[in-house]
């Protein structure tokens, strides 16, 4: 863990990687609920967790360190379900990449739990871990000048759904009418960090409880 000041009132924890990443910020959602942690935002990035609005920067820099952070528990919150058609033109190419047959990629994805781990990229845009690693897929060589609005991508060890239409280098292996992006709905993400989420074929949206929203920072 490195933690390194940014400006005068907020810190940038590096860790090594993304679960100590996730683990650090469930703890200080934990501590700023319990009170003992005055921040304004807690934000999560692939390996990084910004403090900004800190109270006593110089108390937390030095003591944060020392803290004992518990990996994630294995459950905790309700799951939000998003429905998925497996009809992105890159299912093959993930297919082949996997070593399986096409039908498999829907199942081996579908039976899969995500936690939201950031946020980034588009308004709205959640990057989604859970699969394991042996199901890491590399980025297209050729991105698209634009992808659809709901598309159901991988990258890397990461899943996400596209809440605009953009450009993009991901594999597209679904598609979805969730959305996830609303300025008129509180919150107007519907992914936060911390969320529990299944892709699941043939249902409507399905919204998290306050439980699984109040994971977000």
């Amino acid at each position: 863990m490195r933690v390194l000041p940014v400006g005068d009132r907020a810190l940038l924890v590096e860790l090594s990687d993304g679960a100590g990443a996730q683990a650090l910020h469930a703890e200080l959602l934990r501590r700023r609920a319990a009170g003992s942690l005055r921040v304004r935002e807690i934000v999560p990035a692939a390996r990084t967790v910004l403090l900004d609005g800190l109270d006593e920067p110089g108390r937390v820099t030095a003591e944060l360190p020392g803290w004992e952070v518990p990996p994630l528990p294995a459950r905790a919150g309700d799951i939000l379900e998003i429905p998925v058609r497996y009809d992105g033109p890159d299912l093959a190419d993930v297919a082949a990449h996997w070593g399986v047959p096409v039908a498999e990629v829907a199942r081996i994805h579908s039976a899969a739990e995500f936690r939201v781990a950031f946020c980034g990229f588009a308004p709205g845009f959640g990057y989604l871990t859970g699969l394991p690693e042996r199901y890491e897929v590399p980025r297209r060589a050729t991105p698209r000048t634009s992808v659809p609005r709901g598309s159901v991508a991988l990258a890397g060890p990461y899943t996400g759904v596209y809440p605009r239409a953009s450009p993009g280098g991901w594999q597209l292996i679904g598609s979805t009418d969730a959305v996830l992006w609303d300025h008129a709905r509180v919150p107007a993400a519907l992914l936060s960090p911390g969320v529990r989420v299944r892709f699941v074929t043939g249902t409507s949206p399905r919204e998290p409880s306050t439980t699984a929203t109040a994971a977000g920072a």
